[in-house]
Order: structure tokens, then C-alpha cells, then sequence
């Protein structure tokens, strides 16, 4: 067996070291440190199955250092997954299988985009609290159809980041033991030795976590096997610490911070593969034992799968109504649309007044009442994000079956896990804490975006009427930083009854992560003026305030309902511009209220146009929303027209506040009558 994983190692070396230099770019000194890593990890410890890389009782495995791609590319062509070597060879190149970082999504075998350093063990956590949850609820007795670890090779640069500390954190505590992470001890990072910057004890902090921590050699096919299976006893999540050389096996860089990040260049790839004994072997070498040991070893795996097809379907017989379950917890995205569809949203009075937030927790249960796959939590904000779920348990190392997850103030790694937990499939997951902190979790939230993970966070406290906590806490440019990122669905409801609106439309929409923006301050029930405002706000807006038809002026026997001002509100301004437009005597004001204003902006030109009452180049359009005007200056002629906030805030109720800053209904009807 070791002279095939020998074969395997040197296979994953040749296939690294050249495709880095035929593109010129690339990182080689983690495939080649670690190269005796990736043969048993794909040729004996992994349960998968190369032909079906989605087999849903498979291990997960996350290259959480994802500059080492070629590692992985080169394991995954190896071990018989559908990547060619000519898709090898195109490494880094435009529409390749094998881009830079792994990206999910573009190469088979790939389980999420890494490369942002610490994210990829931050979403391993969520991986495997999903896997840990999906057991808890459809095992049996007779039958276990859940039952897979989730492994992640991270290095020095994961383990200074902190979001890896929050999520270790988090991991012990929950006693994830079915977590397995491999360190790629080489104590070298870009900058040099990690004498410079890294001399903590890593195996004192990960035992301080609640981990099992082992320590062996990256060299040793025995250490790593062995090391693996004694991790698998233990209940704790474990750190299996291998001690390696960056750069292995090619003696102009071994050991050297300059093999991180670039090809070894022609004279030293040719010292490389005369110490590997590839001279001669040209170029993309791949051993024949290598090829041999996957294709024999595939069909143990293939059996594998099939063996586990055939306990599926004696449990899925055994319990019909955990079938059903498990098929609607696996629709894409993790919610089912027809139960989506389904579900009766809360209704209000008109003349009630309610919190957005108060109003998405009552959707928010009644969602998870009907989807029990629904699960998720906050960064220890529990009542003020308002995303409690009634007579529903936390998840916890004694409760698996809990839905709820207390995240603790870890905001970045909160955003990680959810992400973890959508990849593995199986839920439809949330987080939530103020909006003026989601600048905490944003990196966790761009990959999302990236991936088009349909990821939902919820970010409350949304404006300067927060009031008190003052500027801090109250979030000014986020929502146009929110908008910038592409792919981001950001809903902002207006009040209660659209409150309930946006949870259903971010629980159908499976292309992207959404973004629900809720105030922490009461918000009239609006009058609507569009009788079908629950279907026109699925293309993000919809008129709340319609002006009066006029006398004269009828088209085709319909009334005259042309106004002269648009007012384009969002969230809590909507009612403030209800208000403003009563103020306003000698203009005809319609407000509108903008959802979403990614999907407005996208929607057919005719419905804009039925909004807006025309092109919006002959009606004049005012914008309001308590932010900065970034994003909306192309709806109005002028900047003079977007009414926004351009400073930050200051401590004071939240009426004070606004104002202080001149954000009042008065002030907008004043810009309106201009």
C-alpha cells in the first residue's frame, strides 16, 4: 500500500509543480509540503465516491488554505473525480475547471470557495453541526443513513485569523467530534519565519478550545492513518498537528517563505523533479500505480455508495414520513416552495404600529413551524434581532435536535457556519445581529455571494433611530456597502405586513444570500394604494401612495394618475414620505415603496415605468433612506433630490436624532415642493 501512496504523493508533486509553472502563478509550496497528506486522505480515509461527488452521506473535506489548490485539483484527477489533465494544465487560465482558489461549483470534488484564509475551517464548523443535526433527526435504530466527518487542512495563516479562533471556540463547546483538521505545521508564512509573528502554543489553545489535540509527522503515511483514527474515538472535535516542510522535495526553496508563492522557475523545477526522480518522466507525470490504485479503489467506493443506497431505501421504507421529510429538507436551497408558498403570514391592523423586527420574528415562526429544516440563530441577540423561535430547543452537545443556535458575540464566525450549514444541505440556515455590525461578518457574507449560496442574515437596528446607543451603533453606510456586493438580495420592508413579505421571498430565492434589513423602532401598518402590492413587491417596489386622479386628462377611459414627484422610500422613511407627501399642497406625490431596490432596478422597464408613473427622464424622482445617497443618485436628475444622511449619527432618542440632522418628514416635503 505505501508504494501506492508513494506513487500518489509524487503524482500530486509532478502535477502541482508543473501546471504552477506552465501558468506561471500559483502557490507551490503547500502542494508539495503536503502531498503525503493528500494520498491517504483521497486513497483511504474518505468515504466518497469520485462518480458521484454529491452522494449525500459523503465526508466533506475543505482546503481551508486555499492558495494550496493544486493540492487538491491534483487529488481529485488522481483519485478518478471529473477533472482531466487538461483541465490540470489549464490551471488559472479563463473558464478553467482548476481557477486559483477552489471555487465551489466550478470543479467536482470542491465542497466550498476557500481562499480567504480562516473561512474554510470556519465553514467546516457548520458542516459538520449540520451533519451532527441531520443524524440526530433521521437516524434509527435499525438504520443510520447520517454518518460522515468533516476534514479541513488549514496552516499558520488560518490560525492567525481570527474568525478561526471564534469558530475553534464555538466547535469545542458544541463537542464537534466528528470535525477533523489537519495543521500544516511549516511555520512559514509569506513574510518569513513565523518567529516574526506566531510563537503562541497552538496545541495549549486548541486544547483550551475543548479539542483532542494529536501531533505526528506529515511524512508518515502511518502518523497520518493512525492519528486519523484515534481522532474518530474521541467525542471533541481534533486537531491532528502535522510537522512539515513548506516547499518539500524541491531544493532551491524547501523551507523557504519564497516557495509559498511562486513558480519554481525553469532551473529550479528541474532540480525539483532530479530530487523527486522525475527527469525524463516530461511533463503532467502521473504514475501508473496511481492511476491503478484509484481505479481498483473506485470500485470499493462506488460499492460503498451502493451498500449505503441500499440502507436508505430499507429506512426510507421503515419510515415513510422521514422520507418525506428528508426529500422536502433536501429541495433546492432547503426550502421547499410550495410549503413556502403555503404558509399564512401574520396579519396587523391598520392602524397598529409594530417594529419590522417584532413583525419578521411572527413570519419568521411561522416559517419554521412549517419548515422544520429552517434553523438557525444570532450573535448573542437573541430578543433585540428578535429570531427566537418559539417552543423550539437550542442545539446543543446534549440536544442535536435543536434548531436554535446560540453563535456567542462571533459575528464573522456566525456567517461562516451558516454558510457551512447551507453548503452540507439538508437546512435552510439564518443569522442575525445589528446592522451596524454586519462589516463583522462580511467576508463570510461575500463568499456566500460568490458561491450564490442562498445563505439568509438578518440585521436589525437598521438607522440613526436607533437612537442612544449613538453613532456607534448606528449604521450609516451599510446598506449601499451591502448593495455593492453582487449577487446580494437586501430587503428592507417597510412595516409589518411587508415584514412577512420579505421572509417569503428570501426563503424562495435560492441564487444568492439575502439580506433582511429590520428596525428596531415601532413603524405604522401602511394603506396601500396597490391592491396587488404583494405581488408587485416581488419585483422589489410598489406604490403605497397613489396621488388623486385628475378631472380631465382620462387615457383610454382610465384616470389621470400622472404624478409630478416620485418619491422612491425605503424601510422606515416609506412612512415618513406617506407623511411628507400630506405636507405637500401644490404637487402631485406618489411615494413608492423600494423593497428591493436590486430588483426594482432589474425589473421590466414597463413596470418601472408603471411605477414610477413614467421614465423616470420626465417624472421627477426623490429618493429617501436613512443612509448615505451612494447607489441612488442615478434615479434623480439631481443629488439636491436624494434626501440621506451623509454624516454619522449622534446619542440621543432616535426622533432627536433625526432631528439634529435635519431627517424629518417636514424637511422632505420641503426638498419635494422645490
Amino acid at each position: 500500500m505505501n508504494n501506492a501512496l508513494d506513487a500518489i504523493a509524487l503524482s500530486i508533486r509532478s502535477l502541482s509543480m508543473d501546471a504552477i509553472e506552465k501558468a506561471n502563478s500559483g502557490h507551490p509550496g503547500l502542494p508539495l509540503g503536503a502531498a503525503e497528506l493528500g494520498a491517504p486522505l483521497y486513497a483511504k480515509i474518505l468515504k466518497h465516491n469520485p462518480k458521484n461527488p454529491d452522494w449525500k452521506d459523503r465526508d466533506r473535506f475543505v482546503l481551508s488554505a486555499g492558495h494550496g489548490s493544486m493540492l487538491l485539483y491534483s487529488a481529485l484527477h488522481i483519485s478518478g473525480y471529473d477533472v482531466s489533465i487538461d483541465d490540470i494544465k489549464s490551471f488559472r487560465q479563463l473558464g478553467s475547471k482548476c481557477p486559483g482558489h477552489p471555487e465551489y461549483g466550478d470543479t467536482p470534488g470542491v465542497e466550498t470557495t476557500t481562499g480567504p484564509l480562516g473561512q474554510g475551517i470556519s465553514t467546516a464548523v457548520g458542516m459538520a453541526i449540520a451533519e451532527k443535526m441531520l443524524a440526530a433527526r433521521f437516524n434509527t435504530n435499525e438504520h443510520k443513513i447520517v454518518d460522515h466527518y468533516t476534514y479541513a487542512l488549514v496552516g499558520e495563516g488560518c490560525l492567525m485569523e481570527g474568525v478561526s479562533s471564534e469558530s475553534s471556540s464555538l466547535a469545542g463547546h458544541l463537542k464537534l467530534g466528528k470535525l477533523i483538521v489537519y495543521y500544516d505545521e511549516n511555520k512559514i508564512t509569506i513574510d518569513g519565519s513565523t518567529d516574526l509573528t506566531f510563537t503562541e502554543n497552538i496545541e495549549e489553545r486548541y486544547k483550551a478550545y475543548g479539542w483532542q489535540v494529536l501531533r505526528g509527522s506529515m511524512y508518515s503515511f502511518e502518523d497520518i492513518e493512525r492519528l486519523t483514527l484515534e481522532a474518530k474515538k474521541d467525542e471533541r472535535p481534533t486537531l491532528i498537528i502535522l510537522k512539515s516542510v513548506i516547499g518539500q522535495g524541491a531544493p532551491t526553496v524547501a523551507g523557504k517563505n519564497k516557495a509559498h508563492g511562486a513558480p519554481l522557475g525553469k532551473d529550479g523545477l528541474a532540480e525539483a523533479k532530479k530530487n523527486l526522480g522525475l527527469e525524463g518522466k516530461g511533463d503532467f507525470y502521473v504514475a501508473e500505480e496511481a492511476y491503478a490504485f484509484f481505479k481498483k479503489r473506485n470500485e470499493e467506493l462506488a460499492q460503498a455508495e451502493a451498500e449505503w443506497n441500499k440502507t436508505f431505501e430499507a429506512w426510507s421504507k421503515a419510515n415513510p414520513e422521514k422520507r418525506k421529510e428528508w426529500d422536502l429538507s433536501f429541495a433546492h436551497g432547503g426550502a421547499d416552495e410550495a410549503i413556502v408558498n403555503s404558509v399564512k403570514l401574520p396579519e396587523f391592523k391598520k392602524d397598529e404600529a409594530i417594529a419590522t423586527r417584532a413583525a419578521s420574528k411572527k413570519a419568521l415562526n411561522e416559517f419554521a413551524k412549517a419548515l422544520p429544516n429552517l434553523v438557525g440563530g444570532s450573535a448573542d441577540l437573541e430578543g433585540p434581532n428578535a429570531v427566537g423561535l418559539e417552543g423550539i430547543s437550542a442545539f446543543s452537545p446534549e440536544n442535536p435536535l435543536g434548531r436554535y443556535l446560540y453563535f456567542g458575540i462571533r459575528e464573522f464566525a456566525m456567517g461562516t457556519i451558516t454558510n457551512g450549514i447551507q453548503l452540507h444541505g439538508g437546512f435552510r440556515a439564518f443569522c442575525a445581529t445589528f446592522l451596524v455590525f454586519a462589516d463583522y461578518l462580511r467576508p463570510a457574507l461575500r463568499l456566500a455571494a460568490l458561491m450564490k449560496l442562498p445563505s439568509i442574515y438578518v440585521f436589525t437596528h437598521d438607522s440613526i433611530f436607533v437612537g442612544e446607543d449613538g453613532p456607534t451603533h448606528q449604521p450609516i453606510e451599510l446598506l449601499a456597502s451591502l448593495r455593492a456586493i453582487p449577487n446580494v438580495l437586501v430587503l428592507r420592508p417597510a412595516d409589518a405586513e411587508e415584514a412577512g413579505e420579505a421572509w417569503k421571498e428570501a426563503l424562495l430565492h435560492k441564487d444568492g444570500p439575502v439580506c433582511l434589513i429590520l428596525s428596531r423602532q415601532n413603524l405604522p401598518v401602511l394603506e396601500k394604494s396597490d391592491l396587488f402590492w404583494r405581488e408587485s413587491v416581488k419585483n422589489g417596489a410598489y406604490i403605497v401612495k397613489d396621488v388623486e386622479a385628475s378631472a380631465c386628462g382620462c387615457t383610454l377611459g382610465k384616470p389621470d394618475r400622472t404624478p409630478d414627484v416620485t418619491v422612491l422610500a425605503t424601510g422606515s422613511e416609506v412612512s415618513m414620505a406617506v407623511k411628507a407627501a400630506s405636507l405637500v399642497k401644490d404637487k402631485k406625490v406618489r411615494v413608492v415603496s423600494v423593497m428591493s431596490k436590486e430588483r426594482f432596478e432589474t425589473s421590466p422597464k414597463d413596470f418601472k415605468h408603471s411605477v414610477l408613473g413614467g421614465c423616470k427622464k420626465h417624472i421627477r424622482v426623490v429618493t429617501a433612506e436613512a443612509g448615505v445617497a451612494q447607489g441612488w443618485e442615478g434615479w434623480t436628475g439631481c443629488k439636491c433630490d436624494n434626501f440621506s444622511i451623509e454624516r454619522f449619527g449622534t446619542s440621543a432618542p432616535g426622533g432627536k436624532v433625526a432631528e439634529h440632522l435635519g431627517f424629518t418628514a417636514e424637511n422632505l416635503a420641503k426638498l419635494i415642493e422645490k
